[in-house]
């Protein structure tokens, strides 16, 4: 699926400050702001030491949208597609177009990355992230054993 968005809601290790901030930067140039997205549940998985959302009602997410440099996102769009494992067997994550809120109350679209391998989240180590904010998760800082 293409779109013309060129933003996309980032809610763990791609958000500024985060560990991954600079691999979002290696996309091309973007601006960052603050945004929620509603419907959606925010997951610690361990050992892996990354997020995961999945739908939810009465939930919310709290992370940055990224809104690309239109001249740089048909490169970007892959490299994100690429990172967050959409062509890997099973996939990681999949990627679906949603609708944030900033802190500005502006309503934005979006693409976001939700956790597709289902399966995992049955197992021990996925905990919901109750304020649903990633920040608030204690040791987010280290990398699980496939170091992403």
């Amino acid at each position: 699926m293409t779109s013309p968005l060129c933003t996309v809601f980032v809610y763990g290790t791609l958000m500024p400050s985060e560990r991954n901030a600079h691999v979002a930067r290696a996309g091309g140039p973007f601006t960052a702001t603050r945004a929620i997205l509603q419907g959606y549940q925010l997951l610690h998985l361990y050992p892996e030491g990354y997020p995961a959302i999945i739908p939810s009602l009465g939930q919310q997410v709290s992370g940055y949208a990224l809104t690309y440099d239109p001249a740089v996102w048909p490169a970007a769009l892959p490299f994100l597609d690429r990172l967050e494992g959409l062509d890997e067997v099973p996939p990681l994550y999949s990627r679906e177009e949603v609708t944030l809120t900033t802190d500005l109350g502006e309503i934005l679209p979006a693409w976001v990355y939700v956790y597709a391998r289902t399966e995992r989240l049955n197992q021990a180590g996925a905990s919901p992230v109750p304020s649903g904010d990633w920040r608030d998760i204690q040791g987010r800082g280290q990398r699980g054993p496939d170091e992403r």
